[in-house]
């Protein structure tokens, strides 16, 4: 009986213990979720969903009912006609040819932090606009706005915005590694080249469309798509000899889209400076990793 006494408490705690995890699983949103009637269903899987970023000013989509299947999407769009497709062929030695210049082409591309003001003819940047919206995307949804600013108000803006954000990501968010790690790269929370460039480019995702009728359209690895648009773009850049660094202004999105004025449905993934390399213009000596670190070949 003594023993029985020195147990039953512990057999209590046990059993409040199990008792605490079952109500807990039990309402996790990730198991379960409450339909319109009432009843617990499990969550629709959707593997296509990127992780997007933090946008805490997206608000409600303007004529559409929360109430609305979330991927409505045109049912009765016509199926899209095939036409021949007609590929360049190369002789094997022009391939190869061909292979080893646009590597050395795109081996000269370098991050460049030093920008000259001198002007870009608007129509080259429109067709390295056009080349980056010939990337694949998630059942052609091609889920990209692509927002050109040369204004220099707008353009000093977007300066204030980002240094300000960005002088707390480093003196406070980033953490000493992190800074520690961009300290040889020169590179800090000043931005003179948005002042500087004579184009700032904003990539901005599209989470989903908008119908003609309010609802939402489906856009399927929205982020891996304009992620290889984005790569599309770096390549057009280089082929005509203009530069740029790869800008992720941590923080920055929000304000930025609202600026902008574009609508909740965005989301700002990258920002590129563009334009000629300043004349005093350097980058730091950097090497990159040969084939064979690269690939395996199975």
């Amino acid at each position: 009986m003594a023993l029985l006494s020195v147990l039953t408490p512990v057999l209590a705690a046990v059993l409040c213990l199990v008792a605490g995890l079952v109500l807990v699983k039990s309402r996790d949103p990730k198991n379960t979720s409450q339909g319109k009637s009432g009843a617990s269903t499990t969550v629709e899987h959707r593997p296509w969903v990127d992780q997007d970023l933090q946008d805490d000013t997206e608000g409600s989509i303007k004529g559409r009912d929360d109430d609305d299947d979330d991927n409505a999407d045109i049912a009765d769009e016509e199926d899209l006609p095939q036409m021949p497709y007609l590929a360049a062929r190369y002789p094997e030695e022009t391939m190869l040819e061909r292979s080893k210049e646009f590597y050395t082409l795109l081996n000269q591309r370098r991050t460049v932090r030093s920008i000259s003001p001198e002007p870009v003819p608007r129509e080259v940047i429109d067709n390295v606009i056009r080349t980056a919206g010939t990337a694949p995307s998630g059942a052609h949804t091609e889920p990209w706005t692509f927002v050109v600013v040369s204004d220099p108000v707008v353009k000093h803006q977007i300066r204030l915005i980002v240094e300000e954000e960005e002088e707390v990501n480093y003196r406070q968010r980033m953490g000493d590694k992190w800074v520690n790690d961009l300290a040889r790269l020169k590179t800090n929370w000043v931005k003179e080249y948005l002042d500087a460039a004579p184009y700032l480019i904003l990539i901005f995702k599209q989470t989903h469309g908008i119908l003609p009728n309010g609802k939402k359209k489906t856009h399927y690895y929205n982020e891996i798509s304009v992620s290889l648009s984005c790569g599309i773009m770096l390549a057009a850049l280089q082929n005509v000899g203009l530069v740029t660094v790869t800008s992720t202004p941590l923080n920055c999105g929000p304000q930025l889209r609202l600026l902008l004025k574009r609508p909740a449905n965005e989301k700002l993934l990258m920002l590129l400076p563009v334009g000629y390399p300043a004349a005093d213009a350097t980058v730091p000596d950097l090497k990159r990793k040969p084939l064979n670190d690269i690939m395996v070949h199975v």
